[in-house]
């Protein structure tokens, strides 16, 4: 659970940078507010699922700072984040955590979301 958390934390981060940082021309204020709508959301995400996942089990994680590429186009760290979180997610928490899980998709869907945005609206 504590390098999903990482994930999502890094996620804001690298998400605001990008949007404080929008390209010009047509489609760069979708982009920019579709950014910001994500990197807002992210953040109380992760905060959701990690008090809820250390208050079912009783515990209190140590969240590792994580470090990712600044030149990676946004929409790609996003893409293999969603990734890596898809494959992890059953290893972080059990399936039969239900509450937990469907917080975990709710930050899935965030990223579902953002990629949508970023991908189509110009």
């Amino acid at each position: 659970m504590e390098n999903l958390i990482a994930h999502l934390f890094l996620a804001r981060e690298l998400a605001h940078r990008a949007h404080l940082k929008p390209s010009t021309g047509p489609g760069s204020d979708a982009e920019h507010r579709a950014l910001g709508a994500f990197y807002e959301s992210i953040i109380d995400l992760a905060d959701e699922i990690l008090e809820c996942f250390q208050g079912r089990f009783e515990v209190l994680l140590t969240i590792p700072v994580l470090t990712a590429d600044p030149e990676k186009p946004i929409r790609e760290v996003l893409k293999q984040q969603r990734e890596w979180i898809d494959s992890q997610r059953y290893i972080a928490c059990p399936r039969e955590e239900t509450s937990i899980q469907n917080l975990i998709d709710e930050a899935v869907r965030a990223y579902n979301k953002v990629n949508f945005r970023l991908l189509y609206l110009k």
